[in-house]
């Protein structure tokens, strides 16, 4: 079996080796004919599925996206194809959130802002913002949810809608799959009519789609005077990003919010289990297997630890000012994929096992670090 794998995907050699042979493509530029002899293709988001890629792959059974979004895949195609899919739904919630959680340490440190008391705007409460939420419980920030889908599904009791929710929040957060059309479109969601609504000075992050903000009307806002801070992950038009806008934002990077090791592992791992389900074999691999240990493991806290160093313990992990100097310093030479490509090894808050005052545990554990417990 010919198994044929985006070259970004990590340890897929690792999972799926013993199922077949795995071959690499590049996920920007792939070609019908590249595939044409696969039985398996496993791609990320920058990949179009659709008829126009696998109209000569006859021999295709599977494909499956180790993405938690499925706007590049053709699911109505490959159902009348017979060809069974899987997505990779809540594989890097988690380091979706720890990024967000990183941007508001540094915001509240660079513009020496205080967190606490301040209204956060989570558009899209799924696996993103349904774990952003978690990690924030005890933060002290106050948690505007809005997501009329569950809403509607009666999954989210709290929903605010999205104007009431924009018109409250101090910094507002999107966590939304890109929908082009219908009730609950999501394609310029923050358009230029809600630019002009909202406070001055609010904090906006994007690490969703690029499409979710009409960029140009960003772009215009800032230009004209409106005091707006810009956390952008994402882009309209990637790779041929608007590069002006990333000279007005607070902090850059290359679509990589989700891009944590175990984030990334993650989705390779759920889409092998898909996969051998498909077969009907048996998933023997794990991923704690394939992981290597990271290079901080442990630290220990004193007495005179208080909430204003939590940002300080999350940036020991991960700090987002790295990925905001990368873009900065090297999108002119080498440009938005090859950043994404060679993006550095990142690990997740958990990787980080703490010993810290009692009083503290109980929050640092919600962010996601493993506590030490100490002898009272």
């Amino acid at each position: 079996m010919k198994i044929l794998a985006d070259q970004n995907m990590p340890l897929v050699e690792e999972f799926f080796s013993s199922l077949g042979e795995v071959k690499r493509f590049d996920g920007r530029s792939v070609t019908s004919e590249q595939v044409k002899d696969a039985d398996v293709l496993l791609t990320r988001s920058i990949t179009q599925v659709n008829e126009n890629l696998l109209s000569h792959a006859h021999k295709i059974k599977f494909v499956g996206t180790a993405t938690i979004g499925v706007d590049h895949i053709d699911q109505s195609y490959l159902s009348e194809r017979g060809i069974a899919f899987s997505s990779a739904p809540g594989c890097n919630a988690i380091a979706v959130a720890e990024y967000v959680i990183s941007a508001l340490y540094a915001y509240s440190q660079d513009r020496n802002v205080e967190l606490r008391g301040k209204k956060l705007a989570v558009i899209g409460v799924g696996n993103i913002g349904k774990c952003l939420a978690q990690k924030l419980k005890f933060s002290g920030i106050e948690l505007i949810l809005c997501d009329p889908v569950r809403a509607q599904e009666g999954t989210l009791d709290e929903h605010v809608d999205i104007d009431s929710a924009l018109a409250q929040a101090d910094f507002v957060t999107f966590h939304v799959p890109l929908v082009k059309s219908g009730e609950h479109k999501t394609k310029h969601l923050l358009n230029e009519q809600r630019l002009k609504g909202l406070k001055s000075g609010m904090l906006i992050i994007n690490a969703s789609r690029g499409d979710v903000i009409d960029n140009q009307a960003l772009l215009q806002a800032k230009q004209s005077g409106q005091k707006l801070e810009l956390v952008l992950d994402v882009w309209e038009n990637e790779p041929a990003i608007l590069t002006e806008l990333m000279d007005e934002s607070l902090y850059a990077s290359v679509h990589i919010a989700g891009h944590t090791l175990e984030g990334k592992a993650r989705g390779t791992q759920m889409l092998y289990e898909a996969l051998c389900k498909t077969m009907h074999k048996s998933a023997t691999k794990q991923l704690e297997a394939f992981l290597p240990i990271p290079v901080v493991s442990q630290c220990h806290l004193n007495e005179t630890l208080d909430e204003t160093d939590y940002g300080r313990i999350a940036h020991m992990i991960y700090d987002i000012r790295r990925d905001n100097g990368l873009m900065r310093t090297n999108l002119e030479s080498q440009g938005f994929d090859v950043l994404r490509k060679q993006y550095p090894v990142r690990r997740e808050f958990s990787t980080l096992s703490i010993s810290a005052p009692y009083a503290h545990q109980s929050k640092l554990q919600q962010l996601g670090f493993r506590i030490e417990q100490n002898e009272e």
